[in-house]
């Protein structure tokens, strides 16, 4: 086995049991025997010096490309057993975030994205086949955090509960023009628009999802209140009385945060409310996976709250609510990656076998992160005045549980009453 990679092995896994078949077929073995077993076997040198070097990117990329196999356990025991040594390690954990500080050096050019080139961005990861997502997202194509009230909430509920929660904190009126900043296959404007009554525009720069958009709302008959575009939101003109985006500020780079919330300051109306859902991060600024940044969201940063907050202040937008969503998103992956690998013939109908290794990857990495990591999901709700929302949030609780229940509507007019 490669000596640094033995190194890098023993200092780093100390609980648990971590077992390496070397590319010479010789077996080590790592840690203090407890807990899941995970044995892994690395079929090149050239695999073993990469690894060595830098495993946040040369672990998936191996198992991308066949050169790295489990014969106990999986990805994600593998990346539990990686995390929760990695926690409270000083030496060692250095070692690993080496390649990551010097990532950070050229952090800001990697998320560098001006209207083109977050179109070809979009583009990798969003444009690629709907029947890869049909295959293991929910009935409404919700691509982003559910929401669980409940531990054995079903994945199609828990998106359900999402509309629900977000359409709640947006407070809503008939007759208000909403945008969708960021509307993906079209789901949660659709619901806004039937629920509510609104003139709704979504926009987004997939062609794919800007399709499945419109298919949907005239299918739906909602194409004269549900209108879809591909339009970079720098490109819009207002004013919105209500704007909403879910799952786009992940893309949308810690180069480009002021011009994001600016222009959202200059489409919001005087009496708006806006409902911002991103992945964000408990711990300080820091650089995008490298196996996350190279071959699935290129371009994408997950912010923490004191890189996006600066950038509301300046903007002139009011911050009137903040929720942190904890483990919703790990439970949401887990149904996602589960649907996933029970399907996995499906994908390689679709794909090939580098692909879904790939993508199996980083689902399981993304459900690790939420679950042994730092990450967690920011709903941050922005006003201009400070008036414009009640003075407690009990509105919030009341109008999800009038959607909830049969044919359920709410407005906010009724959570003023």
């Amino acid at each position: 086995m490669n000596q640094l990679l033995a190194k890098l092995a023993s200092r780093l896994v100390r609980a648990g049991s971590l077992s390496i078949t070397d590319a010479d077929g010789a077996v080590h073995r790592f840690g203090d025997g407890s807990g899941e077993p995970v044995h892994i076997v690395i079929h090149s040198r050239r695999a073993e010096r990469a690894i060595a070097i830098d495993p946040m990117l040369a672990v998936p990329e191996s198992y991308m490309e066949g050169e790295l196999d489990f014969e106990q356990g999986d990805v994600l025991a593998l990346l539990k057993l990686s995390y929760q040594n990695l926690e409270g390690a000083g030496a060692e954990a250095f070692v690993m975030k080496v390649g990551e500080g010097v990532r950070y050096l050229f952090r800001r050019l990697h998320q560098f994205n001006p209207a083109g080139r977050s179109k070809r961005n979009v583009a990798r990861h969003y444009d690629l086949s709907g029947e890869l997502y049909r295959i293991f997202l929910d009935e409404d194509m919700q691509y982003s955090c559910a929401y669980f009230p409940e531990p054995d909430t079903s994945l199609e509920e828990a998106q359900r509960a999402k509309k629900r929660h977000i359409a709640a904190k947006l407070a809503l009126e008939p007759g208000q023009k909403v945008l969708d900043i960021g509307s993906g296959w079209g789901g949660l404007g659709l619901y806004l628009a039937r629920q509510f009554d609104v003139d709704l525009l979504g926009v987004t720069l997939s062609e794919e999802q800007h399709a499945v958009s419109r298919k949907r709302a005239k299918k739906e008959k909602l194409d004269g209140k549900a209108r879809f575009e591909i339009a970079d939101y720098r490109a819009l003109c207002g004013p919105f009385d209500r704007i909403v985006s879910v799952g786009m500020f992940e893309h949308v780079g810690i180069n480009h945060y002021r011009t994001f919330f600016d222009k959202c300051a200059q489409l919001l109306s005087d009496d708006g409310v806006m409902l911002l859902h991103t992945i964000g991060r408990t711990s300080g600024p820091t650089v995008t996976n490298a196996f996350i940044r190279k071959h699935i969201f290129p371009g994408g940063y997950i912010p923490s709250l004191s890189e996006v907050i600066p950038a509301i202040e300046k903007s002139g937008l009011l911050i009137t609510d903040i929720e942190v969503l904890r483990l919703h998103y790990a439970e949401t992956l887990k149904n996602w990656r589960e649907r996933f690998l029970a399907n996995r013939d499906k994908v390689l109908e679709i794909y090939d076998e580098r692909f879904a290794r790939m993508w199996e990857f980083y689902l399981a990495g993304s459900e690790a992160s939420f679950r042994w990591q730092d990450m967690v999901v920011f709903q941050i709700q922005l006003a201009k005045k400070r008036e414009t929302l009640p003075l407690t949030r009990d509105y919030i609780g009341e109008t999800e549980k009038r959607l909830a229940a049969p044919n359920g509507r709410k407005t906010f007019t009724d959570a003023a009453e």
